[in-house]
C-alpha cells in the first residue's frame, strides 16, 4: 500500500500549454517531460456500492503494462488530498478480484459478491509527466507533475479532463502548495478535489458529487486554535466543491452557498481578536474582501432578477479563467496548514489561542452581542446594515458550535438571528423598517440571548 499526497488543479488548454513551458518548472525539471497514453476502465456494481464506500477500482493500460488499482477516498480538502492506494501489475487486461482481499478491501463491502463488479466508465487521457525537484531549506523536495488532457466517458456522455496534478514524492505537504502558489501567480489554477472517478459517476448522476462536507467535529475542550483550523478547512473545502459544481451545472443556489462560505470565512477571521493578530491575516482578508465586494452585488441582484441569474455562469467562468480564485484558494490553504495566525502574537494572544472553545465561545458571544445593541435598532432599523459584520461573526460560530453552549434553545437563537441578518440585506422601505425592528426585538427576547448577553 502507498499513501498518495497530491493536489489537483483544473486548468484550461491554454494554461496546460503554458505550464509545459513555465520557467519555474523548466528550472526544476530533472527528467524532462515524458508522454504516455493512459487508458482506464473503472468498475463498480450496478448499485454503485464502491462509490458509496468511497473507493475506486480501475484497470489501467500504460503502454505494455496493465495495472489494477484500488483507491480509498481518504482525506481531501481544498484540492489537497491524502489517499491510500494499492497497485497490482497484471499479465492481462482482466480484473482480478482475488487481489481484493481483507488487506485492502473495505470492511463495509465484506459481504459484496465481487462477481457483480462490471465496467461502468472510462477515463482516457494523455499524460505528460516530469520529476520536479529543488532544495527547500535543508530539505529536498521531489514532486511528480502531470499534465493530463483527455476525457471521461460514461453512459453515452463525456466530460473533458484538463488538469495539473502535483504528487508529493519527497518533502512536506506545504511544498505542494508552495509550488502550486508560485505557478498560480500568473496562471489560472483551480484547486479541485474531484477525482477522475467522481467525474465519471457524476455523468451518471449530477447529484452524486456531494458539495456538503461533514461538519467539523468541535468539542468544548478543544483549543481555539484547533477549532479555527477545523472550521477554516471546512469552509474553504466547501467553497471549492461548490465552485466546482456550479461550474459544472450552473445551478443558482450553489453560487449563493459559495458566497455564504466565503462570507463565513471572512467572519471567522474577524472574530478571533488577539488570537489572530491582524497582520497575520491581512493579505487573506484583502483577497476575501475583493471577492466578496465583486460577488455580493451580483448575487443580491440575482435574488430578484432572472436575467442576473442567467448571466452569472458566464461571469463565474470569467472568474475561473483569471488567476484570482486559484491564488486565494492556495493562499488560504497555506495559511491554514501553517497556522499562520499563531505567528508573532503576544502572550495574551497565545493564551486565547490555547483556551478551550467551551470557555472562549460564550465570552465572544457576550461581547459581540452587547456591542450589537439590538435595542437601538428597534428604534433605528435603517442603521442595522452597519452591523452586518458583527451579526455574521456571531452566526458563523452559532452555526457550527452552538451545540457547545450550555443555554436553552440555542438552535432557535441561531434561526432568529439568521432572519435578522437576511432582513438587514434587503432594500429598505417602510415594510422592511417594521420587519427589522420586530425581528431585532424577537432576537433580544430569546432565552439563549438573554442568558448569553447579560
Amino acid at each position: 500500500m502507498n499513501k498518495e499526497t497530491e493536489i489537483k488543479l483544473r486548468v484550461s488548454r491554454d494554461t496546460l500549454a503554458a505550464l509545459r513551458e513555465h520557467p519555474l518548472l523548466k528550472k526544476r525539471n530533472k527528467s524532462g517531460w515524458e508522454q504516455r497514453d493512459l487508458l482506464n476502465q473503472y468498475f463498480d456494481t450496478p448499485e454503485r456500492d464502491l462509490a458509496k464506500a468511497k473507493v475506486a477500482l480501475r484497470l489501467r493500460r500504460d503502454g505494455d503494462q496493465v495495472i489494477q488499482t484500488l483507491k480509498s477516498r481518504g482525506h481531501s480538502v481544498a484540492g489537497l488530498s491524502e489517499r491510500n492506494e494499492w497497485d497490482w501489475y497484471l499479465t492481462k487486461a482482466k480484473l482480478d478480484p482475488k487481489k481484493l482481499d481483507d488487506s485492502c478491501w473495505p470492511a463495509s463491502l465484506a459481504e459484496l459478491d465481487k462477481k457483480q463488479l462490471k465496467p461502468i466508465f472510462t477515463t482516457d487521457f494523455v499524460r505528460e509527466r516530469a520529476e520536479i525537484a529543488w532544495g527547500r531549506g535543508k530539505a529536498k523536495v521531489v514532486i511528480e507533475a502531470a499534465l493530463d488532457l483527455g476525457k471521461v466517458i460514461a453512459d453515452g456522455q463525456q466530460e473533458e479532463i484538463c488538469e495539473l496534478e502535483l504528487e508529493l514524492r519527497q518533502g512536506e505537504p506545504d511544498a505542494l502548495l508552495e509550488l502550486a502558489s508560485e505557478l498560480a501567480a500568473d496562471l489560472a489554477l483551480m484547486p479541485c478535489d474531484i477525482s477522475k472517478a467522481e467525474r465519471g459517476y457524476r455523468l451518471f448522476d449530477a447529484a452524486s458529487y456531494a458539495v456538503s462536507l461533514p461538519l467539523p467535529d468541535l468539542s468544548a475542550d478543544a483549543s481555539l486554535d484547533d477549532s479555527v483550523a477545523a472550521i477554516g478547512w471546512h469552509l474553504l473545502g466547501s467553497s471549492q466543491r461548490l465552485a466546482e459544481q456550479y461550474r459544472f451545472n450552473g445551478h443558482w443556489r450553489l453560487l449563493v452557498d459559495w458566497l455564504e462560505q466565503l462570507s463565513e470565512l471572512r467572519a471567522l477571521l474577524g472574530s478571533l481578536g488577539q488570537a489572530a493578530p491582524r497582520a497575520s491575516s491581512s493579505e487573506l482578508r484583502q483577497a476575501l474582501d475583493a471577492l466578496l465586494n465583486d460577488w455580493r452585488p451580483r448575487i443580491q441582484a440575482g435574488q430578484h432578477d432572472e436575467a442576473a441569474r442567467q448571466n452569472a455562469p458566464a461571469l463565474f467562468a470569467v472568474e475561473l479563467e483569471a488567476p484570482r480564485w486559484g491564488q486565494f484558494s492556495l493562499q488560504t490553504s497555506r495559511w491554514l496548514l501553517a497556522r499562520a495566525w499563531t505567528a508573532a502574537r503576544n502572550n495574551r494572544g497565545n493564551r486565547q489561542g490555547a483556551a478551550p472553545l467551551g470557555n472562549w465561545l460564550p465570552t465572544l458571544i457576550a461581547e459581540e452581542g452587547a456591542d450589537l445593541r439590538l435595542k437601538r435598532y428597534q428604534q433605528q432599523p435603517e442603521d442595522l446594515a452597519e452591523q452586518l459584520p458583527r451579526i455574521e461573526r456571531l452566526l458563523v460560530w452559532l452555526r457550527l458550535a452552538r451545540h457547545l453552549l450550555e443555554v436553552p434553545e440555542a438552535d432557535r437563537l441561531y434561526g432568529e438571528l439568521s432572519k435578522l441578518h437576511d432582513l438587514a440585506l434587503q432594500p429598505l422601505d417602510d415594510e422592511q423598517r417594521d420587519l427589522r425592528a420586530s425581528q431585532a426585538q424577537i432576537v433580544q427576547s430569546q432565552k439563549a440571548w438573554r442568558e448569553l448577553v447579560k
